[in-house]
């Protein structure tokens, strides 16, 4: 069985997407794994390039009819002799003998013939899917495979490592620190095993970022709240706030209104294979009124609303 490059999969596609389903999804996913918005990510260049590939051969229709029929080997039925119209069997379907099979020259399409894709293999590349060497071998690309795996977000934000056992091999892979969630990491040569000298296929590893009680993730920022006690937040002070690289001292204007937003810069999620690129964490500043207040507290309290008043 042929190995090939699903691009109906590439562009999460049905084999019955219409003309302007494909367009749309090519656009949505050109436009997420574009080189300008993912400068330096490797990942996202290769997905860029395999949505392109797809799209390329999916939005022409006799392109696509090929490969509907033939898989990503279209290309090479269409390089060894057949015009856009169909295939010229007249310059190929001889046997061994060197007699013609056929006797008429008339262009037809291969995909409407009774012949069979064996025999077309063994016509064009002298050697059938069985395997009977012929006068050229057939060379095979290893399958790409697909895995995902799930990342805690401190281990997303410090960076970790993964072993993953498939097709009998044991596979490190090293995630570096900043991972996103539903990135992409291709592992080359990690896929299906190639055959008749061909190269190995490529292993797409999806990464997941399992919730977090407390922070959440926008981009290279972090979010979170934070509880300030009413007395720092109308004087001004400190509080202690947990960040992902530990607890710091975070400086609390007077007057500070709930639900303020305080911008930490540099304590977000680093930025993935850019070093000393980081981004901010954002604070949410939560109020907590004082409970239990003694009669003198309440005393307070009632003075400075009359001042207030």
């Amino acid at each position: 069985m042929m190995t090939y490059k699903d691009y109906y999969k590439t562009l999460g596609l049905r084999t019955t997407a219409t003309p302007s389903e494909i367009k749309k999804a090519y656009r949505m996913l050109a436009r997420k794994y574009h080189p300008d918005k993912n400068k330096g990510d490797k990942a996202a260049e290769e997905q860029f390039k395999d949505l392109n590939e797809a799209n390329e051969v999916l939005s022409d229709p006799a392109k696509r009819k090929k490969y509907d029929r033939f898989g990503a080997d279209w290309k090479r039925y269409e390089e060894a002799g057949a015009p856009p119209g169909g295939f010229d069997w007249s310059k190929y379907a001889r046997d061994g003998e060197g007699r013609s099979r056929r006797t008429d020259t008339k262009a037809f399409d291969a995909a409407d013939s009774d012949i069979g894709l064996d025999d077309l293999f063994e016509l064009l590349f002298g050697q059938r899917s069985g395997g009977r060497p012929g006068r050229h071998s057939l060379v095979i690309t290893g399958e790409d495979i697909e895995a995902e795996t799930v990342l805690s977000l401190d281990e997303a934000f410090h960076g970790t490592t993964r072993t993953i056992h498939l097709n009998g091999q044991t596979i490190r892979v090293t995630i570096k620190p900043g991972a996103a969630h539903q990135q992409v990491l291709r592992i080359p040569g990690k896929g299906g095993r190639g055959s008749g000298g061909g190269a190995n296929g490529d292993l797409y590893l999806t990464i997941r970022i399992a919730p977090h009680p407390e922070f959440h993730v926008e981009g290279n920022d972090l979010h979170r709240d934070s509880a300030v006690d009413l007395y720092t937040a109308v004087l001004g002070g400190k509080a202690r706030i947990q960040t992902l690289k530990g607890k710091v001292d975070v400086v609390i204007p007077k007057e500070t209104a709930n639900s303020t937003v305080l911008r930490l810069r540099g304590l977000g999620m680093p930025v993935y294979a850019k070093k000393n690129e980081r981004g901010d964490l954002l604070v949410k500043v939560d109020i907590v009124l004082p409970e239990h207040l003694k009669e003198a507290e309440i005393e307070l309290f009632k003075a400075l609303s009359a001042l207030r008043t």
